[in-house]
């Protein structure tokens, strides 16, 4: 039975110093968060995609994870395929090893770029511009590993992308114990399944990702007291919290209750140390523009 390609472009990297690994992918597919990206804090990361065998993603990090490099997984996934000439796969471990294989029966234009800590590679696109310029952009954008990857993944769209068209994209992002409250690895994980726009969608979604679930190193943390605090209070009433809250510009159980409340109806409990006292500047600037 012929199959219908997941034909896309992504690329699979990982930041060594900071023990993140992750997968951006973009395609004229449906959902293609659904087959391609796969991840692990404690093995590396995997694109799977052309006639994409799925299995490659588990196997791929289950071999990794057991000590295999990037290649050397490729190879035994390879081997145990029953068709990798029309597979294409980007694998790449913790230790920053990569590896990419594009089958002689993908869809041209077809092709990869490897180098350290990052492989990408695409099929069905416009050219060998895309892959190119993607890896051009991951080498050369600093910052966090998500948003190198999206700059890359945005990168190979200009550059031509996939020659059918735009519909879906997705990131993933893991590190052991960056997920939500820390209790489990994944750090990020947006996906945009069908739109005209899927890569100015998932960059406003890590926008609202930074937002919401960022941290500010201690000493850009905001004291919430004295005109902190009654600014807060303000906001607070301009959002209909007034009921429940003081107003006076003191701290008091009170104010903390509707505080704590507040800000978990906002989802900005991971910007907020109720025990210490402090919010990150960027959240307070988010409630300032809100409720102006």
């Amino acid at each position: 039975m012929l199959r219908t390609p997941v034909a896309t472009f992504s690329i699979v990297a990982v930041d060594t110093r900071a023990g993140e690994a992750g997968v951006a992918v973009a395609s004229k597919f449906l959902a293609v968060g659904a087959v391609v990206p796969w991840a692990a804090a404690d093995a590396g990361a995997v694109a799977t995609q052309s006639y994409a065998n799925a299995s490659f993603g588990p196997n791929g990090l289950k071999l990794m994870r057991e000590g295999m490099s990037a290649a050397a997984a490729l190879q035994r996934l390879l081997a145990d395929d029953p068709d990798p000439d029309k597979r294409q796969v980007g694998l790449v471990d913790m230790g920053g090893g990569s590896a990419s294989h594009t089958g002689p029966g993908c869809h041209g234009w077809a092709g990869h770029r490897i180098g350290p800590s990052f492989a990408c590679q695409g099929n069905i696109l416009m050219g060998e511009e895309t892959v190119a310029a993607m890896a051009s952009a991951f080498q050369n954008t600093p910052g966090a590993l998500s948003d190198r990857l999206c700059q890359a993944l945005g990168a190979g769209d200009a550059a031509g992308g996939d020659r059918r068209g735009r519909q879906s994209a997705a990131l993933y992002v893991v590190r052991d114990k960056a997920g939500y409250l820390g209790f489990n690895d994944v750090l990020v994980d947006l996906r945009v399944d069908d739109t005209r726009s899927p890569l100015d969608e998932l960059s406003r979604l890590l926008q609202l990702q930074h937002l919401f679930f960022g941290s500010s190193p201690p000493e850009e943390k905001l004291r919430i007291d004295g005109a902190t605090l009654q600014e807060l209070q303000a906001i607070m009433a301009r959002a209909g919290h007034v009921d429940r809250a003081t107003g006076d510009g003191a701290w008091s159980q009170s104010f903390e209750r509707a505080f704590e409340a507040f800000i978990g109806v906002e989802n900005l409990e991971e910007r907020v140390d109720l025990r210490g006292r402090t919010i990150d500047e960027p959240a307070l600037d988010y409630l300032r523009k809100k409720f102006r």
